[in-house]
């Protein structure tokens, strides 16, 4: 090749314009590469947006990326105290929409585009000869129609928000769930502003022990505070509320412990009903109410007028089906990762930091990051991502070295495998919990649920 002709810049897709999905951007726009960053909401952080009402338990400090720091501080940014601790609102409007609008990053960003397939041009899945020469091809729709992209390697930081896991234990959707879908939300609901009317002054039962379950939980009990007609249900799966209490004073971000120390004191309090081992079965309407079961004839169940399911996420695997994955068989996050996230062997927060080697697929150049690179495990931190998504970019730009490097200390949750905080008192009866007149059925050896 000729001195003069300069050869093109490595084009690589980010899958999402979310806080990792911007941070990969900003790495890769530094390295000197191309990122088209596609998001398929009307904006960036659209996932973010759903839980606007959050407060997060990281500052500021934590939550941004040091080379998108550098990007928005060539433009001007004014940068927020970095002890104050954001809403999801604040995150979007003082930094993604910033990093997204004001800097280099504003023309690589393709909003209302939903990527429906990524596959190798000319090469179906199992096609090997030649295969990692041959570009990537993502499809995705716009308000245009059918687009088709083009690009030399994919990070997908598509996160998991909009892959709710279902409420049955089984992890399949309970039945009757689907039909009671009016009468159940996931995530974190605003409870206290814009869903005030939907729970106010009615029974709710919150189903989950992770950070959501804990926040929605707080969120009903000030709410019943102002609305003390509001009864509060918390049905866990296990047998200890008392792990959900996370380490307290121990734990390195303050914000995280004290919503932990505020959630053992909302259950000591006995202002909520606790249905600890309730295993969601069935779900089936009565009269006015829901009747949530576990499976059994008859089985526990209570009746309430809402339900939250606060069970964690999963990813969304469909759109790359003609894409080598390499997947844990439990967690469905990269096997590397397996060991450090598995909620079945530690509940830390605290995952050592990891990258472009532990991402990395059987097909090359392809990586996960964010949120999704954890599968359905629950401990992801946004600092993680960032530290992902910069040896990433290294690694797309032959900096191995770098790629390598570990370059973030995270902070310790207080808690991994040791004995509970504190201990759980005794749940205390309250009236929306009493036994259905009539329990749904597991089996036909029970009566079902009046008609609604």
């Amino acid at each position: 090749m000729p001195a003069s002709i300069t050869p093109p810049k490595k084009k690589v897709a980010v899958i999402g314009a979310g806080p990792v999905g911007l941070a990969a951007a900003a790495h890769l726009l530094e390295r000197g590469l191309e990122p088209v960053v596609i998001e398929a909401g009307p904006t960036v952080g659209h996932a973010v947006r759903q839980w606007s009402h959050v407060r997060m338990f990281s500052p500021w400090e934590y939550n941004i990326d040091k080379t998108a720091d550098r990007l928005l501080t060539e433009a001007g940014w004014n940068r927020p105290q970095p002890d104050h601790y954001p809403t999801g609102a604040e995150l979007v409007e003082q930094y993604l929409e910033p990093l997204a609008t004001r800097t280099r990053l504003k023309d690589h960003i393709r909003t209302q585009s939903v990527v429906t397939a990524i596959g190798r041009v000319g090469f179906d899945k199992v096609k090997t000869r030649g295969r990692d020469a041959a570009p990537f091809e993502i499809r995705y729709q716009n308000g245009k129609g059918p687009e088709v992209l083009r690009a030399d390697a994919v990070i997908d930081a598509t996160g998991t928000w909009f892959s709710p896991n279902p409420a049955g234990a089984n992890g399949l959707p309970a039945l009757g769930e689907r039909e009671a879908r009016d009468r159940i939300a996931y995530g974190m609901p605003d409870v206290l502003v814009r869903d005030r009317p939907r729970y106010a002054g009615r029974c709710v039962a919150v189903l989950g022990a992770g950070h959501s379950a804990v926040g929605t939980l707080l969120d009903l009990a000030k709410l019943k505070e102002q609305e003390p007609a509001t009864q509060i249900v918390w049905l866990l799966r296990g047998d200890a509320p008392e792990k959900s209490f996370g380490g307290g004073s121990a734990d390195q971000l303050a914000a995280r412990g004290a919503l932990g120390t505020a959630f053992a004191a909302l259950v000591a309090s006995g202002s909520l009903t606790i249905e600890s081992g309730f295993r969601v079965n069935r779900i089936a309407r009565e009269g006015d109410r829901i009747v949530v079961a576990e499976a059994g004839c008859p089985g526990r169940h209570v009746a309430v007028d809402e339900l939250v399911v606060s069970t964690g996420f999963r990813p969304d695997l469909d759109f790359l089906r003609e894409i080598r994955l390499s997947l844990d068989p439990a967690l469905e996050c990269p096997p590397a990762l397996a060991p450090l996230i598995d909620p079945n062997e530690h509940s830390c927060g605290s995952v050592r930091p990891h990258g472009a080697r532990e991402l990395a697929q059987p097909e090359a150049g392809f990586y996960f990051a964010g949120m999704k690179s954890y599968g359905r495990a629950p401990t992801f931190l946004m600092m993680t991502g960032y530290e992902q998504v910069r040896s990433i970019a290294a690694e797309l730009a032959g900096d191995h070295d770098a790629a390598r490097r570990v370059e973030l200390v995270l902070p310790e949750t207080g808690v991994c495998n040791g004995a509970p905080a504190q201990a759980a008192p005794a749940a205390a009866a309250a009236g929306c919990c009493a036994p259905a007149k009539t329990a749904p059925a597991a089996s036909g050896c029970c009566a079902g649920p009046k008609a609604s």
